[in-house]
Formats: C-alpha cells, sequence, structure tokens
C-alpha cells in the first residue's frame, strides 16, 4: 500500500513525462485513460486467485466491475466473460485476453504430511521455488505453505542443493500447519486435486513499475475494464467485444465463446521482454508471429497504422515458445483475422514486471484503432 502512494504522488508529480513524446499527445492519450482505475482493478485481481481450472472468483470480480460501468455481461458455459459496446458504425471487434493464470494440483500427499504437485500451465519449477502459496479445500478452507525443494538446507545438504534438478518429483509445499503424516495433512481437509495458487505479491513502486506474478494476462483485463469505461462515454465506430477466457495457459481459452458475428479478433497478452526481443517494459507491442505461425499480416497493418497516428512507439516482436487465445480460436475453426498486442512484461512465467507506460499505450492503442 506504501509504494502504490508513492506512485499516486510519483504520478502527479512528473505527470507521467517519462519519455520526451508530445506533451499535447500525453494528455490526450492520458485524459482518455484513468491510470488510477486501472492500478486499483489490477491490484485487486493480481490478488484473487485463479489457477486454471479454478477462477470463478477473478471472474465474479471482473463481472462486477463490468456491471458498475452499465453493462451487463454474459458468461458461457465453459466459465468465460464476455461484453459488448455498441459502435455508431458498422464493424464488429472483439478483444480477446485471460484471467486464469499459472499454478498447480495437489497431486499427492507424502508420508512426511508434505505436498506433491502437478503443473498447471507452462513454467519452470525453479521460478516458484519458495513461493508462498495457497490451497483450496474442497472445504472451502484455505491453508497456506512454501513451495520447497527435498534439500532445501545448504547447511545440511550443501553442494548436493545447488547440483539438485529443480523438477516435479523434488518439490513440495510446506505447509504452516503442524503436519508431520499424511493422515494429518488429510485431517486438514487437503486431498489430491485441491488447486494450488501462487502468491502473486502485487506492487507499484514510486517509479511506475509494477511487480507481480501473474501480470501475464491479469494486465490486458485491467485494461479492457479501463478502455471500457472510456467507450461507454465516447462510443466507438466499430462494436466492440471484450472476451475474457479461462483456459488459456492450457491452450484452450479461446476455442469457443467468441462473438460468432466477429469481423476481427485481437488477442491482448503480456510481451515478452528478454535477450533477442524489441519487447520494452515501456511500450506496445505488435506479435506478428509466435509458435503457431504468424498472424494476419493486414490486420497487423491496420494496427500498426493506428499506433502510428497515436504516436505510440509500437514494437514488433516474434515469440518462438508462446501462444495466444488468438492460436485456439483459429485452430478451433474462427473465420476471422487474428493478431496479437499486448503490453511489456519482463521476467514472463516468474515474478513479472512492467511499467505504467505499458499499461497506457496499449490501452491507446485500442481507443484509436476503435474509434
Amino acid at each position: 500500500m506504501l509504494e502504490f502512494l508513492c506512485w499516486r504522488l510519483w504520478a502527479g508529480v512528473s505527470g507521467l513525462e517519462t519519455r520526451s513524446a508530445d506533451s499535447a499527445i500525453l494528455n490526450a492519450v492520458n485524459s482518455a485513460f484513468d491510470l488510477d482505475y486501472t492500478l486499483d482493478v489490477l491490484v485487486r485481481l493480481l490478488d484473487t486467485p485463479s489457477p486454471t481450472g479454478f477462477t470463478d472468483a477473478a471472474v465474479t470480480l471482473i463481472e462486477k466491475e463490468v456491471e458498475a460501468l452499465g453493462i451487463t455481461p454474459t458468461r458461457t458455459r465453459k466459465g468465460a466473460l464476455t461484453w459488448e459496446v455498441p459502435g455508431t458504425g458498422e464493424g464488429h471487434v472483439t478483444f480477446s485476453g485471460h484471467t486464469d493464470t499459472l499454478g498447480a494440483m495437489v497431486k499427492g500427499i507424502k508420508p512426511g504430511g508434505r505436498l506433491l504437485l502437478s503443473m498447471l500451465g507452462g513454467y519452470d519449477w525453479a521460478t516458484v521455488e519458495g513461493e508462498d502459496v495457497r490451497v483450496h479445500t474442497q472445504s472451502g478452507r484455505v491453508i497456506t505453505g512454501t513451495v520447497v525443494n527435498i534439500r532445501q538446507s545448504t547447511h545440511v545438504h550443501g553442494a548436493a542443493l545447488r547440483d539438485l534438478k529443480r523438477e516435479a518429483s523434488v518439490m513440495e509445499v510446506r505447509l504452516d500447519e503442524q503436519t508431520t503424516n499424511a493422515a494429518e495433512t488429510r485431517a486438514l481437509g487437503i486431498g489430491v486435486g485441491d488447486f494450488v495458487s501462487y502468491d502473486a505479491r502485487p506492487r507499484v513502486t514510486a517509479a511506475g513499475y509494477i511487480k507481480s506474478r501473474h501480470l501475464d494476462n491479469k494486465a490486458a483485463v485491467a485494461i479492457f475494464l479501463a478502455v471500457t469505461k472510456e467507450l461507454v462515454k465516447t462510443p466507438p465506430t466499430k462494436t466492440v467485444a471484450f472476451h475474457v477466457t479461462t483456459y488459456e495457459e492450457v491452450g484452450h481459452g479461446a476455442a469457443t465463446g467468441i462473438p460468432p458475428h466477429t469481423d476481427e479478433l485481437i488477442a491482448v497478452d503480456m510481451a515478452a521482454v528478454g535477450e533477442g526481443q524489441t519487447s520494452n517494459e515501456h511500450c506496445v507491442t505488435l506479435c506478428v508471429a509466435d509458435s503457431s505461425g504468424p498472424y494476419d499480416h493486414a490486420l497487423g497493418n491496420r494496427l500498426r497504422a493506428a499506433a502510428a497516428r497515436a504516436d505510440l512507439d509500437l514494437r514488433v516482436d516474434m515469440y518462438p515458445f508462446y501462444g495466444s487465445d488468438g492460436s485456439a480460436a483459429w485452430r478451433a475453426g474462427g473465420d476471422y483475422p487474428v493478431a496479437l498486442i499486448g503490453p511489456g512484461v519482463d521476467a514472463s512465467h516468474s515474478y513479472e514486471r512492467m511499467h505504467t507506460d505499458a499499461l497506457r499505450d496499449t490501452a491507446a492503442l485500442i481507443l484509436e484503432y476503435v474509434k
């Protein structure tokens, strides 16, 4: 909370002048994007556990936010959420993003009472070692714990700790309860199949950086809500739909549920920052190709043109180990062009970081495209 207050003070003093863009353009963009609202929604959403398959609380939070904006959303039978803002002209564009996150399920209870995990989503076990977790039991009780390995103490194991390959068989949850055997753990109400969520630990720094797990892809959902807030006040030319999916991290989020009258689908997801990439934490990125192949060239060019009109520093990138809701929609037979955009996020699928610049620019690109 202290860091969030520092952010408010910094933003008020600096006017968000983190780049040397023309002040008139910055003022126009900022006036059409409520950053305080976006950060508030984002932090609350990040603090709401939603590993793939266990997303109801997060979807309910989003649903209430949409209703507060005067729009009635609908849930699909699969659990996704869709809402629409009517346009003043022709055309229908859908923006898809996901609220499900990486997580785990209880695979087994070890003789000593600790838990074996089964991974939900694609990440490396090393990125969650030492992370606090919540075990969501069938009774509704939530039990906390920490992900550790079987040789956690260097004072006990020495070099064997450094040489240990981090994989499912050597990772376990140390529960914050007095339990020394499997029977005692089962007595707590924990069983195989219980969902396990990793604590997001969201922080907003005085310099405008957002640090958290699960910015992939709750940042996009917060952007959707902020953009909707503006479109309610200034209706778009195209009719705009937002589709929030719940199974993207396991590959089939947008395989169903995209509005049937969609003319264009634009997936919004994090842009991975790293060596060899053009994506940047301060920018919005157009991903032109990923592991599923290239996205639609003409739609990508229309987004490039919108970015140019809005004077945005649009990065263009490719991700060899990446798939999106757009990929899933196409594989399921979607008959529309698909593009992929998103804010730059460092350390994807780990403890991630991005800057508020990227939130603002992604929202600005969407608003420019649909106006």
